[in-house]
């Protein structure tokens, strides 16, 4: 990995913004975006995508979108201490959310915040086990001295709360620990890619870019989709590695290369699509793991709009996903970056025919 890439990697992933607030990933997003692309157009609920249109107006529409937000959190109460109520912004294990650090964007300023726990202190003769916390037992700590002080700083319902990382790489070298690579890999990926692809003329229009509020029902990509009306849809995107105890017979391992998605519970991977990927990916020497998820993506919202939409999710395997902390390889990324952009080659009006045919 160059240091460009890496510098790319921890601006992207040290970047804050959860599903709703994502404008501070479209600003930087956007400017990297226009030298690498003919035009750029934005969706209503703020996905950007760059076009390379192709000189043929009937070449295939070939779109590939990333999303912008990350899992977090959003102000619902202020209560007489100070301290703050909050809801979900995408999905949470509730076991990781106590004692981490955050930040508090409010409309006067963005301000340090962490979230409470029990100090084992206070558990002592009990007399019972402590039972999980949910979502709504867990308050949010700015040092406020009390709510009147929390307001005057600006503080109000329907503020951001979103993780606070620096993103380091393993003694190793291999690997990085950040958060949000949920899904700033995708993001990465379309700048790389198309930074790559620059001076080639690809046998498609290319469309590149990233959607919005993937983390709370896929609502971006609808208009995306109905906006740049693809041919063909694939979504970019970080999936969860189970791999830690024992790698065999297990989905997502690392350093295994990108995943071919074959199967989730929103989307069945084409089989003709599915023999394009194959050969695609064997023909350029790209390691890749088949992939079987419990969960969904953008790819699930694109395949119904327009008429249908052939759809796919690929990408990375990355151990726990939707924390503070995601442990990713490096080896898989530049696989998945390597596959987008073959793709992207190869992906002209013959194979999208056999795709869509019988």
């Amino acid at each position: 990995m160059n240091d460009k890439t890496w510098s790319r990697i921890k601006k992207y992933t040290e970047l804050q913004g959860t599903s709703g607030q994502e404008h501070m990933l479209r600003q930087t997003f956007r400017a990297e975006l226009q030298p690498l692309v003919e035009d750029i157009q934005q969706d209503g609920l703020g996905g950007i995508f760059g076009v390379k249109t192709h000189s043929n107006p009937q070449a295939p529409r070939v779109m590939f979108a990333a999303h912008m937000d990350e899992v977090g959190f959003i102000v619902t109460q202020i209560l007489a201490s100070g301290a703050i109520k909050v809801a979900a912004v995408g999905g949470w294990n509730v076991t990781v959310i106590s004692s981490q650090r955050f930040t508090l964007f409010t409309s006067k300023g963005n301000y340090p915040v962490v979230s409470s726990s029990v100090s084992p202190h206070l558990l002592r003769g009990g007399g019972s086990s402590p039972t999980l916390p949910t979502v709504d037992d867990i308050l949010f700590d700015a040092g406020f001295v009390d709510g009147q002080e929390a307001i005057a700083f600006g503080v109000r319902p329907g503020d951001f709360i979103v993780p606070d990382v620096k993103t380091v790489k393993t003694a190793n070298q291999k690997r990085v620990i950040s958060k949000s690579w949920d899904n700033r890999f995708g993001m990465v990926t379309v700048l790389e890619t198309l930074e790559a692809l620059k001076d080639v003329q690809t046998p498609n229009t290319l469309i590149m870019g990233a959607d919005v509020q993937e983390e709370v029902g896929l609502r971006g990509a609808h208009g995306a989709v109905n906006l740049m009306k693809p041919d063909i849809f694939f979504a970019i995107d970080s999936s969860a590695a189970d791999d830690l105890v024992d790698a065999t017979g297990h989905q997502g391992v690392l350093d295994q290369g990108t995943l071919l998605r074959v199967f989730d519970p929103t989307v069945i991977l084409p089989l003709r699509l599915k023999e394009f990927l194959l050969s695609t990916a064997e023909d350029n020497h790209i390691p890749y793991q088949y992939f079987v998820s419990k969960g969904g993506t953008d790819a699930a919202a694109a395949q119904s709009e327009l008429t249908g939409i052939p759809s796919v999710a690929l990408g990375v395997a990355s151990r726990y996903i939707h924390t503070h902390q995601t442990v990713w390889s490096i080896a898989d990324f530049e696989a998945a970056t390597a596959f987008v952009i073959a793709i992207a080659k190869n992906l002209d009006e013959s194979n999208l025919k056999t795709i869509l045919g019988d």
